[in-house]
């Protein structure tokens, strides 16, 4: 459905990607995640054909998206902080979304707002920033796209609406299955709704894997300072907090039967790191 191929891409001699590849053949909700600035938004920006890649190609529908109609029609791509019309309410934001898009759900897009508690009379000028993101989730799920890019949907809105957003989601995908792309800082909160990751660090894809074998990832060992030092025996860990006589360290393995004896043995504490702990230290290590 999508691919991206050696892209390399480019603001006025600042560079935003560089030699990126990566491919998604089946409908599923995928999760993108990186730091401020790795270059997600860019990614998104070419895979909806706003952006044409200096060097490499990107497919959609094995349509290269750029200046390309048809290509187009496959996609909704609802940006971060979406430039609506200064003049538009909520209403006019439905009614010509319900022009643009072939598939478009009427009757999804009316219960979404009561779920998100939207006034379809209000200004788009007028709303918060987190109703401004809940209308561009709901115009992004209501369009029944082929390929749904929703960049951080969920900025601004409280930890109850965020699950609301979530709930929605997946009640959607799973009546309508589609390819959904999420761009997010909140992968705890989605994780479980994901088939897999794509992490951006650098400008570069750092991993694209499945989830559950993503967040499988990310161990926490506690103990006698000297017998982890000795235990690890020259293996990096990605994180460690100094405790007097005890330290904690995280270390890139699985959280798995053969580490939990090994913790076992050793008299060491062990649990699981949290996957954004863990996608964090993994990009401070990749620098």
């Amino acid at each position: 459905m999508i691919r991206v191929e050696n892209v390399t891409f480019g603001y006025e001699n600042a560079l935003a990607l560089k030699d990126i590849s990566f491919s998604e053949e089946e409908r599923g909700i995928i999760a993108i995640w990186g730091r401020n600035g790795a270059g997600k938004t860019t990614l998104m920006k070419l895979l909806a054909g706003h952006e044409k890649p200096d060097k490499g190609k990107v497919e959609i529908m094995g349509m290269a998206p750029y200046n390309h109609t048809k290509a187009v029609q496959h996609i909704c791509y609802m940006q971060e902080d979406h430039p609506f019309s200064a003049i538009w309410s909520v209403k006019d934001a439905l009614r010509i979304a319900g022009y643009y898009y072939a598939n478009w759900d009427q009757d999804l897009a009316q219960r979404l707002l009561k779920t998100f508690q939207l006034n379809e009379r209000k200004k788009i000028s007028k709303l918060s920033k987190g109703m401004k993101s809940a209308l561009q989730f709901i115009i992004g799920i209501s369009s029944h796209a082929d390929i749904t890019i929703l960049d951080e949907p969920s900025n601004g809105l409280d930890a109850s609406m965020r699950k609301k957003m979530n709930q929605s989601l997946r009640e959607s995908h799973e009546i309508h299955p589609r390819l959904i792309l999420l761009s997010t800082h909140h992968i705890e909160e989605i994780q479980s709704l994901c088939e897999s990751l794509v992490v951006i660090h650098d400008k570069k894809v750092l991993l694209h894997e499945s989830i559950d074998d993503i967040r499988e990832y990310g161990v926490w060992l506690a103990g006698e300072k000297t017998k982890i030092e000795k235990l690890l025996d020259g293996q990096k860990p990605l994180e460690i907090h100094k405790l007097g006589s005890s330290v904690k360290v995280m270390i890139d393995v699985p959280y798995n039967d053969e580490w939990k004896e090994f913790a076992s043995t050793h008299g060491l504490s062990i649990e699981k790191a949290k996957l954004q702990d863990y996608l964090l230290n993994k990009t401070e290590e990749a620098v």
